[in-house]
């Protein structure tokens, strides 16, 4: 088991991407704080990890909240006595409006997908700073490469996809704090998944656009959510010790000519 021994934290964990985080690093070895506003999923999450027979403990609790994510990693380390990494995976997209373009729903966007990422590395950091290590696996998106959906309609404003300028984001943030962070041996590294059949993307993303991007995969698919926790297994292992900064693409071969 790659992650014997070791203790995560999977925000955004309750379902979808974030469910199949918990469990596999479960799986792995880790004991796991799953997080999540969502709380009866979140323990349900819990309840499963507990069941085959790993440590786990469901928290209620919101990323953008500086107070509740201090809270979080004290009540993490008096349970589970460290922190060796955090999968930053919560993110507005289960009840994403593409629709809506307002600048007030953009910055709702640009706090849940990018800012609370700033707050949980901050409370997280002075404990990894402390044990001189530790794993940081920011979620990127593959929308951070513009996609254009055919369309010949007349535009009557600037588009902006809010969800992709988030996870743009998340890309510079990576790399900075790899730069700024390294010097405690404390590593930062991302994953952008294409497109993935989870619960959210079945909710908002329509059939024709998810044919569209299938067909323009190399392997001619889209992922299922499990597929995607093998990369945050080996960006938390020892397997990764010498990798920082680096964006993991796993997207079926979809963005890879650029």
């Amino acid at each position: 088991m790659k992650l014997q021994g070791k203790v995560a934290i999977v925000t955004g964990a309750a379902q979808g991407i974030g469910r199949q985080y918990a469990l596999r690093f479960a799986r792995e070895g880790a004991a796991v704080m799953v997080v999540d506003l969502r709380e009866q999923q979140a323990q349900q999450v819990a309840r499963e990890i507990v069941a085959a027979g790993s440590q786990a403990r469901a928290v209620k609790a919101d990323v953008t909240s500086a107070q509740e994510m201090a809270e979080l990693v004290k009540l993490t380390v008096a349970e589970m006595g460290r922190i060796d990494a955090i999968i930053n995976n919560a993110a507005t997209y289960y009840d994403y409006n593409f629709t809506d373009e307002s600048l007030e729903y953009g910055r709702k966007i640009m706090e849940v997908n990018l800012f609370s990422i700033i707050v949980t590395s901050r409370a997280v950091f002075p404990y990894m700073k402390a044990q001189r290590g530790g794993s940081i696996i920011n979620i990127s998106s593959t929308a951070s490469w513009p996609f254009q959906i055919p369309s010949d309609a007349d535009l009557q404003s600037v588009p902006v996809s809010f969800y992709g300028l988030a996870k743009s984001g998340v890309i510079y943030l990576t790399k900075s704090m790899a730069r700024s962070l390294g010097r405690y041996n404390i590593r930062v590294n991302a994953i952008a998944p294409g497109v993935t059949r989870s619960e959210a993307t079945l909710k908002v993303v329509p059939e024709t656009i998810v044919a569209l991007i299938r067909g323009q995969t190399a392997l001619g698919r889209e992922l299922d959510p499990s597929e995607l926790a093998g990369a945050a297994v080996f960006l938390a292992s020892d397997d990764s010790a010498p990798m920082t900064g680096q964006t993991m693409v796993v997207d079926a071969g979809h963005t890879m000519l650029g």
